[in-house]
């Protein structure tokens, strides 16, 4: 494997780029810039990188398949027509928290999963296990599935979809579960990959990830500088993809073959001397040559009303 890294985006985001998504049908990749609360549209035809801001973080973009696109705004999921900019909030969680929404994807019956996280209070910390996951039916209503959770952050199913795996920072930890798909339901918990074991050697924090066609898991290493390939069964790291940022936080397949792997990273609260080292921190990177490729992601199939439900600021 001969894998080469380019910037794609040079700095477009200023505080934290994540949740890429590759949009096939129209040769786009979508992505956010967290704490600047904006919503990124790429072009592989034009190159234009296309941004509309709202008033407040946004952690998460997934198409609909009847139009427009699933997004998260501080702790509510939303729906967002980025022809007309209109915002219709559709649930808020986490009623009486200081949280709000993080990573988020659909799986292959177009339910979205999602998961919370709290915030940091002045002096940086933040209080832990206050977080949960839920879901998004296609009917729909909201389910929560887990509490307790630190960071909730990457989501992957097996080709099969008899697997779900996820992420809770924290911990370091990548979980699996079994999973059944017509029910959106998880059992049987378990810790396919533990960044803390020592005979890893892996660096950072788990964040972001996606799986390829042979259902190895690609996780971006925040504070690791590397995005990684692990064999979800053994533990084990197949493959390190150097990066030239400290902080990535995700990564999804994407291109005409899905042979491209995107990688977002962070930019917010380097430290002035870590910028210097890593001036090219808030970009979007494309790595290629990886022997490897992912699949489709899944829209939201569920129906949105738009006649309904509350505008929210823009």
């Amino acid at each position: 494997m001969s894998a080469k890294v380019e910037t794609l985006i040079e700095c477009s985001c200023v505080s934290v780029g994540e949740g890429p998504h590759w949009d096939g049908e129209s040769h786009t990749l979508l992505y956010v810039d967290i704490i600047d609360g904006s919503l990124h549209r790429w072009s592989a035809t034009t190159g234009l990188d296309e941004k509309h801001t709202f008033d407040t973080f946004c952690s998460l973009v997934v198409p609909c398949r009847k139009g427009g696109y699933l997004i998260s705004l501080g702790k509510s999921i939303c729906h967002f027509d980025w022809d007309t900019k209109k915002v219709i909030i559709l649930h808020t969680v986490d009623e009486g928290l200081d949280t709000r929404i993080n990573d988020g994807k659909c799986d292959a019956s177009g339910r979205l999963w999602f998961g919370t996280m709290t915030m940091q209070n002045a002096q940086g910390e933040r209080e832990l296990y206050k977080g949960s996951l839920y879901s998004l039916e296609v009917d729909g209503t909201v389910r929560k599935h887990k509490g307790e959770i630190t960071v909730s952050n990457g989501l992957a199913w097996s080709a099969d979809n008899r697997t779900m795996y996820y992420i809770d920072s924290h911990p370091r930890k990548v979980f699996a579960y079994d999973f059944d798909l017509s029910s959106g339901t998880l059992s049987n918990a378990r810790v396919a990959i533990d960044f803390d074991d020592e005979t890893k050697q892996l660096e950072g924090f788990p964040d972001g990830m996606t799986i390829d066609v042979n259902g190895k898991l690609w996780v971006a290493c925040f504070h690791g500088g590397k995005v990684v390939q692990l064999d979800p069964v053994t533990g084990n790291t197949i493959t390190s993809i150097e990066v030239p940022v400290n902080r990535p936080t995700s990564c999804c397949f994407g291109g005409t073959n899905y042979d491209d792997l995107f990688i977002t990273c962070s930019r917010y609260s380097l430290p002035e001397e870590e910028l210097k080292q890593t001036p090219l921190a808030g970009s979007v990177f494309r790595a290629t040559g990886l022997g490897t490729k992912g699949t489709p992601a899944p829209l939201y199939e569920g129906i949105i009303n738009k006649a309904s439900g509350p505008d929210c600021r823009i």
